[in-house]
């Protein structure tokens, strides 16, 4: 596995990701702005993540892909323990125990890795068996 270039991809992913759900904020639809923010951010993480994947695999057609789903949502998620909660959620009240322990993180952290094994699945491992079988 290319742990340091899954990682990059991972920072990617949440430098995205947090922009979106910032961005999300300024825009307002719903009443609720935290539900809205989580909402957009569950429906972006998924392309994002796909095309995160996408960009790995480019390069390493061996690494499964749960591995790759959760080195790109652990580096999110440390990212999310040293900047996001610190910087951007602690002012508003939110503690890295309430930020870690919502229902909405682990749905995310589901799809990061959900998305990364079904692209592993659909692209990866079929393209590897039309391969062998071709030989």
């Amino acid at each position: 596995m290319k742990f340091f270039r899954a990682i990059f991809i991972g920072l990617i992913i949440w430098i995205f990701g947090v922009s979106i759900f910032l961005l999300s904020y300024f825009m307002p639809v719903m009443d609720d702005l935290d539900f809205q923010a989580n909402l957009v951010l569950s429906l972006v993480v998924i392309p994002l993540v796909w095309m995160g994947s996408w960009f790995y695999y480019t390069n390493d057609t061996t690494t499964h892909g749960l591995l790759v789903g959760f080195v790109l949502f652990l580096t999110s998620a440390l990212m999310d323990a040293l900047i996001t909660v610190p910087y951007l959620m602690a002012p508003f009240g939110e503690t890295h125990y309430s930020f870690f322990s919502a229902p909405s993180f682990w749905l995310i952290a589901a799809e990061f890795v959900l998305t990364t094994l079904l692209f592993w699945n659909f692209r990866v491992k079929q393209s590897n068996q039309k391969t062998i079988n071709s030989k």
